[in-house]
C-alpha cells in the first residue's frame, strides 16, 4: 500500500510518520531468552533500534539506548523498556565522535558492570542524484556515523564483554544491491558486513560472537527524513513481498543473535529483506 507523501528534516521523528511504524509495542512476547543480560543499542530511540530495545527488555535484558537528540522518541522507548520491568539508560550524543562512542560504553559499564550485547545500529543516509551532489562533509559524516562508530564502540566494549557476549551490526541489502542515489550509505553498509566477518574471527578466541543483520526496506524515520516525497510514497513496493517491513519484523533476528541459542552462530549475515536475496 502506498505511503502518503511526506518529508521530514534529518534525523526524523516517529510522531510525524504516517502511518506510525510498528515496533512490537503490542505484539512482542518475551520468554526470558536474554534474562540478566546488559545490552547497548545505538540508534535505539526509534525504528529498528526501538523495536530491538523493546524485544530485549521483554526477553529480560537491561538496555542502554544511545541516540542523537530525538529526546521525545527516546523517552517513549524508555517507557516501553521500563514497562517490561527492565532498566533503560538514555545517552544522547553524536556517535560520529569517537570520544562519545567511548563514553557510551563507559556509561554502560558504570550502570551494568559489563556489556553482554552490543548492537551498532545508528545510521545516516541522504539521497543524491549524482556524485557531484554529495558534499564532502556528508560523505565524511556518513562514514563516521555508520562504520567508524561501529569500530570505536567495539574497541571500547570488548574489554568489558565476557565470553558468550554478542556483537551485532546493522548492515543492509544495499551492500549487495546498491541503489546509485545512496552511494555513501551503501559503502558503509558493505563495510559493516565485512567488519562483522573480521570481528568474528578476531574475537572468537575470546568467546565473543559477531554477526550482522541485513534489512531491506524498513519503515523508519530515516525514510521520510532522507528521501524525496515521491520515493517515500513507493518505498518498499519493489521487493517480492510488495511492501516495506516494519521494525517489529526485525527484532526476533536481533534477539536470536544476542541469545545463548546462537552460541555457535558467528560471522553470519542474516537477510530480512522481504524476499530480495543477498549474496
Amino acid at each position: 500500500m502506498p505511503k502518503p507523501s511526506q518529508q521530514q528534516t534529518p534525523p526524523g521523528v516517529t510522531g510525524k510518520m504516517d502511518p506510525r511504524p510498528d515496533h512490537g509495542e503490542e505484539s512482542y512476547r518475551g520468554s526470558g531468552r536474554l534474562a540478566g543480560k546488559a545490552a547497548v543499542i545505538t540508534g535505539g530511540d526509534s525504528g529498528i533500534g526501538r523495536a530491538v530495545a523493546i524485544a530485549y527488555a521483554r526477553e529480560g535484558a537491561d538496555v542502554l539506548v544511545s541516540y542523537l537528540d530525538e529526546h521525545e522518541d527516546a523517552a517513549e522507548t524508555r517507557r516501553w523498556v521500563q514497562d517490561a520491568g527492565r532498566t533503560c539508560v538514555l545517552v544522547p550524543g553524536d556517535v560520529a565522535d569517537p570520544a562519545h562512542c567511548r563514553a557510551i560504553v563507559a556509561r554502560a559499564v558504570e550502570e551494568f558492570g559489563r556489556v553482554d550485547v552490543l548492537v551498532s545500529n545508528a545510521a545516516f543516509q541522504m539521497t543524491r542524484d549524482s556524485v557531484e551532489d554529495i558534499p564532502d562533509e556528508e560523505w565524511d559524516r556518513t562514514l563516521a556515523i555508520n562504520i567508524s562508530a561501529f569500530f570505536h564502540l567495539v574497541k571500547a566494549a570488548v574489554p568489558h564483554m565476557p565470553p558468550g557476549s554478542a556483537i551485532i551490526g546493522s548492515t543492509s541489502v544495499n551492500s549487495d544491491s546498491p541503489p546509485p542515489q545512496l552511494l555513501p550509505y551503501n559503502v558503509t553498509k558493505a563495510g559493516i558486513a565485512n567488519m562483522a566477518g573480521s570481528l568474528a574471527q578476531l574475537l572468537g578466541p575470546k568467546g565473543i560472537r559477531a554477526n550482522s543483520v541485513a534489512p531491506g526496506p524498513i519503515w523508519t524515520p530515516l525514510i521520510p527524513a532522507t528521501m524525496p516525497p515521491g520515493q517515500v510514497e513507493s518505498f518498499g513496493q519493489d521487493v517480492p513481498l510488495g511492501r516495506p517491513g516494519q521494525p517489529a519484523e526485525l527484532a526476533p533476528v536481533y534477539v536470536m543473535l544476542a541469545s545463548d541459542e546462537a552460541s555457535y552462530v558467528s560471522g553470519a549475515r542474516i537477510a530480512v529483506t522481504g524476499g530480495k536475496p543477498i549474496l
